[in-house]
């Protein structure tokens, strides 16, 4: 008896058909059966369904006499069911790589629930993907099952059917089946989640949404949408029968008038002439369910009116929306002229020489080159005062103490921008920010480059997309000082970002804490990761790809380079902050951390402890790797898509032939390198130590120290020649570069 039977309805799909079976027949868990129905498709479906049969002895194929619809077409399927759980899978959709296996360890851990609902990303037509806004709701309870009761909140997520598995024996018992009509899916979930008593979640992408171009069925204009009415006449009926569940009702009523409301505002779904009568039926079925005693919530109270007050009150509130938007802006434009007069009165201020302006990655908090430079200057010249600009309260959460800040935007950010004489980021300012003569704009970048950067990308069309590289390079402008750990780093700055700045070789501020870092520098960081003592720890740190939509290409499968690493090693998992908020963490990589079967520290808000923490790096094209070389550490290079990625992206240098390691074109030859121990033999010791002897030349660990001496303190360094007066010049910045 197979662990799965996954149903598969049929019916005009041909275009996406080899790609939803593909995606569950190459699925690395194989315990499963295919029941593929033809609904009486007219095209190709029923051919390519049977040639799939006849190559795969999991797949069953049955042709239906005659088009029944999806939900009939699903109880077709369901007599020849023979798994555990029951899994309706649209023919347009497509299970993500580890799904199956996600889901059955799932299944097992939780002790075989009636119902596992797990989560999904939206894949547009485009090329975007989109997780579900609610997958948080899905991160909780993860040590056991409860009922709806408990969790009321699940009921908010999408109640379709494809976002679950079903326990085969649960689904007899109740005799659940689908109905006909547009809207089946609505009767079928909310009796089953009321039913059961043992939910489970899964907080993992483990199938994608097929957005089409032209909409679902659902988004079509026809008549067809007042079946939605007679939908939830059937949950209705259904808690009528099981006393137990009356106390829901309340709760149903909302959201079936919610429901309905929400395809009366949708001017596609209703043709124009049938909109009162869609509104009529919602309300006399509003009225006749409604609970003696029930509260009804006031977006709902216009359902115990008319169409003509519906209307009304829809064109009032039209009308109050667009006076908020004016006042809105009449507010806006007030403020801005305001600000202006008083920015013009600022500008005409004399800077404030003790006052010191930091940012890093876009106002995402203390952090980087321009943390390393804040913590100096504290130190060395407690009398400038330092403030960070952030992006919002969020990023004020757990800021080191007595740190000040404004928020972007902000009439605190106004001032503190007009007077100061130091900028220090790592990300080019607003472009709104106005350089004041006389103010020294330090920026720091974000490590050494690999990959083209700034003018060099007008070449490359795929990897310039969507970044304005003329207003790039106008916002360069405004930079004094572009800090360098390396004479390729001088190169390429000067050549990708040709503005009129100054390239000081003082070495990367925020690796100052790496050179020369102990084996047991790390210690802490383990601790509080969970990395057991005596494990060595293997970091893997991929970088996004640009020839990909969104950046996200799964080069290795984590869970099996864990399982593959064998005792005695914990995998950590830093993602590129690029892909840490979209769809990637929920493919798997949060499943496999709350499992403890590697590390996620992608929100560690410091990556240099996260170097600190491990023995060995395995990347793509990182950046990374240019810091993690001051360790001294070992080095692996995955480089199996090189060719693809020099081509989408541009290169500045060859990666694998001047490698900082072994370089694996292959995950087989990845696995061979750790099984063999050939990751750390004496030739990866050589190419490491010529790797960092050209990269790692100028960081002695003193360099946030240098930056601060020279730059605020305009002080000689014991390495650098005689620097410039208190604040520094154009004209004497060349007399600061170490010399050749």
């Amino acid at each position: 008896m197979p662990r799965f039977s996954i149903i598969v309805p049929v019916f005009k799909v041909q275009g996406y058909l080899h790609a939803c079976l593909d995606s569950v027949l190459g699925q690395s868990y194989r315990d499963i059966e295919v029941i593929a129905v033809d609904d009486r498709s007219p095209d190709g479906c029923g051919a390519i369904l049977d040639a799939y049969a006849a190559r795969d002895e999991r797949v069953r194929v049955l042709h239906l006499p005659e088009n029944v619809g999806l939900g009939r077409a699903r109880n077709a399927g369901m007599p020849h069911a023979t798994g555990d759980y029951l899994f309706f899978l649209d023919s347009d959709d497509t299970l993500t790589p580890g799904a199956l296996r996600a889901l059955a360890d799932r299944l097992d851990e939780t002790g075989d629930p009636d119902v596992l609902v797990f989560d999904y990303a939206r894949t547009h037509w485009w090329g975007g993907t989109r997780r579900n806004v609610l997958a948080h709701l899905l991160a909780g309870n993860t040590d056991g099952t409860f009922t709806a009761a408990e969790r009321p909140e699940i009921l908010d997520l999408l109640m379709v059917v494809w976002n679950k598995v079903y326990r085969r024996d649960f689904v007899a018992r109740e005799d659940f089946t689908f109905p006909p009509g547009y809207y089946e899916d609505t009767p079928w979930t909310f009796p089953v989640l009321l039913s059961a008593e043992r939910i489970a979640t899964l907080d993992r992408i483990c199938l994608y949404y097929r957005q089409r171009r032209q909409g679902s069925i659902l988004s079509t204009t026809s008549r067809k949408h007042f079946d939605v009415h007679e939908q939830y006449a059937r949950v209705f009926r259904f808690v009528d029968t099981r006393p137990a569940l009356a106390h829901w009702r309340p709760f149903l009523h909302t959201k079936m008038g919610e429901h309905c409301l929400d395809i009366l505002s949708k001017p596609d779904r209703l043709p124009p002439s049938d909109r009162g009568e869609f509104f009529r039926r919602t309300a006399e079925m509003f009225r006749a369910h409604r609970p003696e005693g029930a509260r009804i919530p006031a977006a709902l109270r216009v359902l115990e009116g008319s169409y003509s007050g519906y209307l009304l009150r829809r064109q009032a509130g039209r009308a109050g929306r667009e006076l908020g938007r004016r006042a809105r802006q009449a507010r806006t434009a007030a403020a801005a002229r305001v600000a202006r007069g008083r920015s013009a009165l600022n500008l005409h201020r004399p800077l404030d020489p003790d006052l010191a302006v930091y940012s890093a990655f876009s106002h995402r908090g203390v952090l980087g080159d321009p943390a390393a430079i804040h913590r100096a200057a504290r130190a060395l010249a407690p009398h400038i005062r330092g403030v960070w600009v952030l992006a919002g309260e969020d990023e004020a959460a757990g800021l080191p103490p007595d740190t000040e800040y404004v928020l972007l935007d902000s009439p605190g950010y106004r001032r503190v921008t007009e007077r100061a004489t130091y900028f220090v980021n790592n990300v080019n300012w607003p472009g709104a920010l106005v350089k004041r003569p006389g103010s020294v704009h330090v920026h720091t970048h974000q490590g050494t480059p690999l990959k083209y950067m700034g003018a060099d990308l007008l070449d490359k069309p795929g990897a310039r997309h969507g970044v304005d590289v003329p207003r790039m390079l106008r916002r360069a402008d405004r930079w004094d000082y572009s800090l360098v750990a390396n004479r390729h780093s001088e190169l390429v700055w000067e050549r990708a970002f040709p503005c009129h700045f100054t390239s000081l070789r003082t070495g990367s501020p925020r690796n100052d804490v790496l050179v020369g870092a102990g084996a047991d520098s790390g210690r802490g960081v383990r601790a509080r990761l969970g990395i057991p003592d005596g494990d060595t720890v293997v970091l893997y740190a991929p970088t996004r790809r640009d020839y990909r939509r969104g950046g996200l290409v799964e080069r290795i499968d984590p869970a099996r380079f864990a399982a593959d690493l064998g005792e005695g090693h914990t995998l950590v998992v830093r993602l590129h902050p690029s892909l840490a908020g979209g769809p990637a963490r929920g493919l798997g990589l949060s499943e496999l951390h709350r499992r403890g079967v590697l590390v996620d520290a992608t929100d560690e808000p410091c990556v240099q402890d996260v170097l600190l923490a491990s023995d060995v790096l395995v990347t793509d094209y990182s950046a990374l790797m240019f810091d993690y070389a001051n360790l001294d550490r070992p080095i692996v290079i995955h480089a199996d898509d090189w060719d693809a990625y020099r081509a989408s992206r541009g290169a500045y240098v060859d990666i694998t032939a001047e490698a900082p390691g072994h370089v694996a074109r292959s995950y087989r030859e990845l696995a061979w390198l750790f099984d063999s121990g050939t990751w750390r033999d004496e030739e990866a010791a050589r190419l490491r130590s010529a790797f960092r002897d050209r990269y790692c030349e100028f960081d002695d660990g003193r360099a946030a120290e240098r930056v601060v001496r020279t730059l605020m303190l305009g002080e000689r360094t014991p390495d650098r020649p005689a620097g410039p007066a208190r604040v520094p010049s154009q004209a004497t910045a060349r007399d600061l570069l170490i010399p050749s």
